[in-house]
């Protein structure tokens, strides 16, 4: 494939470099001379594009997505202000911080890295829509100097008629007494505006309890914010090269992962570092 540079002096082509299978390369090197041309008029090999690029400290990456409605604002104000107070109730009152999140997998497995032989691209089969879907709501529970707990709660869908397709506001009120009976302490819960959180039986539960539930709303569109994303990631890592024949498979798969999760405190703590927070109060 060839092109011509507009406006940058003498005409002149680029050929797209193909690897040894005889695919392009992805175009991100085109792409960067182009745009080197179209600024400085400065005509650069596709190898000399990379050298030059990794010279000055840039490296091909793939882009983090973020959603049209996020406000970057309200996420600092959330950082700096709400955390802050977050911290500050923990430590006065004794209290854990629980971040719930949920997520679902089917029979579908998340695509991942295999081996192959060169040039013959593996095909997996997998089951299709109507097949079922496995459902888990997680809790993770955060104390300074306390040992860091991941609790979940797990439903299998199996498609019948009438059956809800998601977890119900009985499960989130039944995982948060759970961890309260488990902790024996007050809990700050941490989410997200999923419907279910804000709806009005569950805003009847956590009223029902003010001695020892508080709860606190994400940003919306900040999934950076919750660990249980943490969580969510290392699990499906191990279900990229998994082709589950059943839902009761996959079930048992998902409760083997986040239970071998529940057993390592210090990858949950990483869970945290990843956000960013910290569970240290700020200096005077």
């Amino acid at each position: 494939m060839s092109g011509s540079w507009p406006g940058c002096g003498p005409r002149w082509t680029w050929a797209r470099p193909r690897t040894a299978g005889g695919r392009t390369s992805g175009g991100r090197w085109p792409r960067a001379a182009a745009l080197i041309g179209r600024l400085f008029h400065v005509r650069y090999t596709l190898r000399g594009t990379s050298y030059l690029l990794h010279r000055i400290g840039f490296s091909p990456q793939v882009p983090a997505h973020r959603a049209a409605g996020r406000d970057e604002a309200a996420v600092a104000a959330w950082r700096a202000g709400t955390w802050a107070k977050v911290r500050g109730l923990a430590a006065a009152t004794g209290a854990w911080i629980c971040f719930e999140d949920e997520a679902g997998q089917t029979l579908r497995p998340p695509k991942a890295r295999t081996w192959a032989r060169r040039g013959h691209t593996p095909a997996v089969t997998v089951s299709g829509k109507g097949s079922g879907r496995v459902s888990v709501a997680g809790l993770v529970c955060l104390k300074q100097h306390a040992r860091s707990h991941l609790l979940f709660r797990m439903r299998t869908h199996r498609g019948r008629k009438g059956e809800r397709r998601s977890l119900s506001e009985a499960d989130y009120a039944g995982l948060i007494a759970a961890a309260h009976n488990q902790l024996q302490a007050p809990l700050i819960v941490i989410w997200d505006n999923l419907n279910t959180h804000v709806s009005a039986v569950m805003r009847e539960f956590t009223g029902a309890h003010p001695g020892w539930l508080t709860v606190i709303q994400l940003p919306s569109y900040a999934p950076d914010l919750n660990p249980v994303e943490g969580v969510w990631a290392n699990m499906k890592n191990g279900l990229g090269n998994l082709a589950a024949c059943s839902i009761d498979q996959l079930a048992g798969t998902v409760r083997n992962r986040l239970k071998r999760i529940q057993y390592r405190p210090a990858l949950i703590d990483g869970f945290l570092a990843q956000t960013g927070l910290t569970l240290e109060p700020e200096p005077p």
